[in-house]
């Protein structure tokens, strides 16, 4: 098959088909080409498939980036209680969107203060915080392994990218890109990517900050990136779906035709899964370079903002038409869909066959994996559009109001 003649394959959903699409392919298939050729002769590749997906073992105590683990699967190994209670709060004096990172007993969260914030798991208490140039936005902190010497990570809107002492809040290094920063960093052995608003993914020296390299799209890099095997796929605001391999920033796969998306992939097995602005969520095959499904609710069609989580065949996400999505990923049909009062921006978070989740009118939720059922829920009064962390037997999420729960 041709290069050209295998264009029309590489449309996966029912974003805007044009001309500048139709050559990115074109210049994408030859990066494609070239790839597999060194690969092979190197003797990299044994097939013509690229690197998948694998699973990552996440600890029950930890919560260290955003959805918890380098395939963004927003599960956690930890028990909760049937029925939580509210622990601690911490007024962080302004509005809460990033979502919590957990390790070694502290949490790590921005906000709209300007600040990166280290609170005490077990008590609440402040133990300290950095002044950032501006207000963090979505931007979720991650927390970094011993090669990355105790460093905490994290964008602000005014673009700054931060490395920070987790330890004392001392700024270790910083990098100013061209954009604002909602995407949320993620660590990848001594190195750490994260997308900017300029339209780049970029690749750092964890230690250092010195640049590895800088990959361009055409659009806005708002996602956070999904790892495996030493690729980082993003679902970009360009339509395209973007595999760049770590090593190199080079691209290895490229799917246009997704629809403007911001919403982070979850990666199963050969499989990826996100939602976008088209009001559909998709499932790709990375290894066919095809779409498998595309879901779409059959009444109310709203876009898809939040980022899928993955537990039991299924994957679960918010959407603006207020509701919580429950799909099989076997056949792309919704097993359940639970309806809040607002739009459900926050990404949801599974552990012990429940799904916890905030939504914009003020509530976090407990549901049941299986059913959809609601178990629980904890009015906190402002818009909940943050995810929840969950580590150590407890869940932390913040909302608009400025408040940080605690819940165990």
């Amino acid at each position: 098959m041709s290069v050209r003649e295998e264009i029309g394959q590489w449309a996966v959903g029912s974003g805007q088909w044009t001309a500048s699409n139709k050559r990115a392919v074109l210049a994408g298939e030859i990066s494609r080409r070239e790839f597999l050729l060194t690969a092979a002769a190197l003797g990299i590749l044994s097939t013509t498939h690229y690197p998948l997906p694998t699973a990552y073992a996440q600890s029950a105590d930890a919560w260290p980036q955003f959805r918890g683990n380098y395939n963004n699967t927003g599960v956690s190994p930890s028990q909760l209680p049937a029925e939580l209670k509210l622990l601690w709060t911490y007024d962080a004096g302004d509005i809460i969107e990033s979502s919590a990172a957990i390790a070694g007993g502290v949490v790590y969260v921005g906000t709209g203060k300007s600040e990166l914030l280290a609170v005490d798991l077990q008590t609440g208490k402040l133990k300290w915080s950095c002044k950032t140039p501006e207000a963090i936005g979505e931007s979720s902190p991650a927390i970094g392994p011993a090669v990355g010497a105790g460093m905490v990570f994290v964008g602000d809107l005014s673009g700054v990218f931060h490395a920070v002492d987790a330890a004392t809040g001392k700024r270790i290094w910083s990098y100013k890109t061209a954009g604002e920063i909602k995407s949320s960093p993620v660590i990848v052995g001594d190195r750490v990517l994260i997308g900017s608003y300029d339209g780049a993914l970029y690749c750092f020296n964890a230690r250092d900050g010195k640049r590895v390299w800088k990959f361009e799209t055409e659009n806005y890099v708002h996602c956070t990136p999904s790892v495996a095997n030493g690729v980082a796929y993003i679902a970009g605001c360009d339509e395209v779906f973007h595999g760049i391999r770590i090593s190199d920033g080079r691209e290895v796969l490229r799917m246009p035709g997704i629809g403007n998306t911001a919403s982070s992939p979850t990666l199963v097995g050969n499989s990826a899964y996100f939602g976008n602005f088209s009001n559909e969520v998709l499932s790709l095959n990375l290894r066919t370079r095809r779409r498998a499904w595309v879901y779409t609710h059959p009444k109310r069609q709203f876009p898809f903002y939040s980022s899928p989580a993955f537990a039991e065949g299924r994957i679960v996400l918010g959407g603006r038409d207020k509701m919580v999505h429950c799909i099989n990923v076997a056949t792309g049909k919704a097993i359940w869909t639970f309806t809040t009062r607002a739009r459900v921006e926050s990404s949801p978070a599974i552990a012990g066959g429940r799904v916890y989740v905030g939504s914009n009118d003020g509530r976090f939720y407990v549901l049941d994996l299986a059913k959809g059922a609601k178990l629980w829920e904890f009015n906190a009064g402002g818009a909940v559009s943050a995810s929840p962390a969950i580590a150590n037997g407890r869940v932390v999420i913040g909302d608009q109001n400025g408040k940080l729960y605690c819940f165990g």
